[in-house]
């Protein structure tokens, strides 16, 4: 098992920046990558980022690509989203997730941290 535990939601201006954390508790060894996604209310959830434990690999979705970065701290198994420039199409519920990076198959899941993004 694999707890994750996010962290550094809140309310934001348009333009301005917050950074996420999730902290991987438990059988961090058994997954390849990290992963954020995002639940905006009334729509289904998408993928943000991911970032594998080894070598770093990273990939983002497009609509926060140059405004996202996603990076790990492997000896704190945590994991930081730094979102920039954000605009109010941001605003969702973020969960991280712990899988694999080219399967795209997440098995573990935070409870989730609320990203509200006022205009």
């Amino acid at each position: 098992q694999v707890q994750l535990v996010e962290s550094g939601g809140g309310l934001v201006q348009a333009g301005g920046s917050l950074r996420l954390s999730c902290a991987a508790s438990g059988r961090t060894f058994s997954n390849d990558a990290m992963a954020w996604f995002r639940q905006a209310p009334e729509k289904e959830r998408e993928f943000v980022a991911a970032i594998r434990w080894s070598g770093g690999n990273t990939y983002y979705a497009a609509s926060v690509k140059g405004r996202f970065t996603i990076s790990k701290d492997n000896p704190k198994n945590t994991v930081y989203l730094q979102m920039n420039n954000l605009k109010p199409e941001d605003t969702a519920v973020y969960y991280c997730a712990a899988g694999d990076y080219y399967s795209v198959k997440y098995d573990y899941w935070g409870q989730g941290t609320q990203v509200t993004v006022a205009s």
